[in-house]
């Protein structure tokens, strides 16, 4: 009798795919950092410490993103170094030591994957080449690490409507991927995989990606978009848009897209397509730059980012917000900006 209940425990206790949301959301990027070229503090950001990974759990986020680069650690034969796995796999169990799920990928990685007929072959073969000496050596990590098998596919520098074969060949990486660390087994014979849309990019996604990879395991796949809408305002620092939304006062500086309805229309569509159905959807990165030479906008950055939060929440998803170190200091784990972690938090505990 002891040991059925136990074994009930540990199985209620387990993260599937209809309890991702309540275990993985919130949840935050460790952005600039393990997927940084050269050095993983070349981009400003110091090595992540125990410290960090506490003070982000002890605020209320549930998962982090850990985005990684591998190749530059990689010899001619895509050996990956012992030392860098090393570093990978002492920083997922400082995160996982904080109490918190990790998700780690194949960031950018300095644009290999490139998802054209002329790459295809070679993408694969290094596709698996990396997928099964990282499976290999997280094989027996518990359910609390996620693996992505990539980041924002896309043929360099187009971000149009891909071809039909463009997408096929996408589509082909996200099985390869799957594959690959299935046949690792262990514990990835069982364990959450993430694929990802076209670009991340949800109509794109919508359009060619509502067919899952074909999987050995049963109801263990997730899905990943992410959102920067509208980008004149989020994310491109040479344009004048800095208001947004319905509180917005000055139309010469705000976007005609993009505000309150157009992010629940987004949303709703994904939910429809994929989380009604059953498939979690992980929004892998979503948030709003902000630019200096206007100020005003930082009441409006936060508007964005409360809002995006609460929408992806109510719509099902989850939440991991694209933070570069703005949000807490990642040496000493003090929060930076406490109004955009307390409106991400709330977003994840209101009510539906």
């Amino acid at each position: 009798m002891v040991t059925f209940l136990l074994v009930n425990v540990a199985m209620a206790d387990t993260i599937t795919t209809r309890n991702a949301q309540a275990k993985l959301a919130p949840g935050i990027n460790l952005g600039n950092t393990l997927e940084a070229i050269p050095t993983v503090t070349a981009w400003g950001n110091p090595e992540p410490t125990d410290a960090y990974f506490t003070a982000v759990k002890k605020a209320g986020f549930r998962s982090i993103r850990i985005p990684v680069a591998w190749s530059q650690y990689a010899d001619n034969d895509l050996r990956i170094s012992p030392k860098w796995m090393a570093f990978v796999t002492a920083t997922v169990k400082k995160a996982n030591r904080a109490g918190l799920y990790v998700m780690i990928n194949i960031h950018w990685d300095g644009g290999w994957m490139q998802p054209t007929p002329v790459k295809q072959i070679e993408v694969n073969r290094k596709l698996t080449k990396f997928w099964t000496q990282i499976a290999t050596n997280f094989r027996e990590f518990d359910d609390r690490l996620l693996f992505a098998g990539t980041n924002e596919v896309m043929d360099e520098g187009d971000y149009g409507t891909p071809s039909a074969e463009v997408a096929a060949i996408q589509n082909g990486f996200n099985q390869n991927f799957v594959k690959t660390v299935r046949s690792t087994g262990g514990r990835n014979a069982n364990r959450l995989l993430v694929v990802q849309g076209f670009n991340t990019d949800i109509d794109h996604s919508l359009k060619f990606n509502t067919q899952l990879p074909k999987d050995s395991a049963k109801d263990r796949l997730l899905f990943e978009v992410h959102y920067y809408s509208p980008y004149n305002f989020t994310l491109n620092e040479k344009s004048d848009i800095w208001q947004w939304g319905k509180t917005a006062t000055d139309p010469t500086h705000t976007d005609t897209w993009g505000n309150e309805d157009y992010v629940d229309s987004q949303f709703q569509k994904v939910k429809a397509a994929f989380i009604d159905r059953g498939v979690p959807v992980i929004l892998g990165e979503y948030a709003c730059g902000m630019k200096p030479k206007y100020p005003g906008m930082d009441t409006y950055r936060k508007l964005w980012d409360g809002y995006v939060s609460r929408s992806a929440y109510r719509h099902g998803l989850i939440p991991m917000y694209w933070d570069t170190g703005s949000l807490f200091d990642r040496k000493m784990g003090q929060p930076k900006d406490v109004d955009v972690i307390q409106s991400i938090i709330e977003a994840c505990i209101e009510r539906k």
